[in-house]
């Protein structure tokens, strides 16, 4: 397949993605334009990312610092309105390139990574969209607080650290169903008056968007499979 049919199937495939963000919305008597689409593009290089961004999208999210550090400043240049989200754990070391690079930081997950956060965000003079990562599933190779501890490490995020988080963030067992995990999620930021949500991937964001999903994290539905 040439280059060109590739990109235009990528384009093709995006425009699917946001036509089923919108009837997922609908559907559930929600306006489609509090839904935003994250486009997932860790492992792509910028070649397989700039069709998309020709597109329109000009939200993506990737899981690796390092591996952002190597693209998007590139296509930052080109494209000066993109979001970036870090959607992947953040270890100490990788803070201030973190806040550098990044528009957004989903993966909250302990007082000292928001500690440091704080710390770099004041230095640099930047303020991010900052999200708590929780573990629905209370699974132990995953990153994220569990439910019972959320409220204690949003209280220090906010009255410690005067860090305004905005939402919180989950990746449910990949054997479970998701929607009590969405569930979940939405209960416990309804009752800390958090308004954002980030779930649901490629194979299970309409069902995120049912639970009140406002950023969708779709990465293979558009850009194909990982190699």
């Amino acid at each position: 397949m040439s280059t060109a049919i590739q990109h235009a199937a990528m384009q093709d495939r995006l425009k699917a993605t946001l036509a089923r963000i919108e009837a997922a919305s609908r559907e559930t008597g929600r306006d489609p334009a509090d839904v935003q689409l994250v486009a997932v593009s860790k492992t792509f290089g910028a070649d397989e990312i700039l069709p998309v961004l020709e597109a329109g999208q000009r939200v993506f999210g990737e899981n690796r610092v390092q591996e952002a550090k190597g693209k998007w400043p590139a296509l930052r240049e080109r494209f000066p309105d993109i979001e970036l989200h870090l959607i992947g754990p953040l270890q100490s070391n990788k803070v201030r390139d973190a806040v550098s690079l990044f528009d957004a930081i989903q993966t909250i997950d302990r007082p000292r990574i928001a500690e440091a956060i704080a710390e770099e965000m004041a230095r640099a003079g930047r303020r991010l969209k900052l999200f708590i990562q929780v573990n629905t599933g209370d699974e132990a190779q995953k990153s994220g607080v569990s439910a019972g501890e959320v409220e204690a490490l949003l209280r220090h995020c906010r009255e410690t650290l005067g860090l305004a988080i905005e939402g919180l963030m989950c990746i449910p067992p990949f054997e479970d169903d998701p929607a009590p995990h969405f569930a979940l999620l939405a209960r416990l930021a309804s009752g800390l008056g958090l308004a954002k949500l980030s779930m649901g991937m490629s194979g299970d964001f309409e069902t995120a968007i049912r639970h009140g999903a406002t950023y969708v994290r779709v990465g293979s539905a558009i850009f194909g499979s990982r190699g």
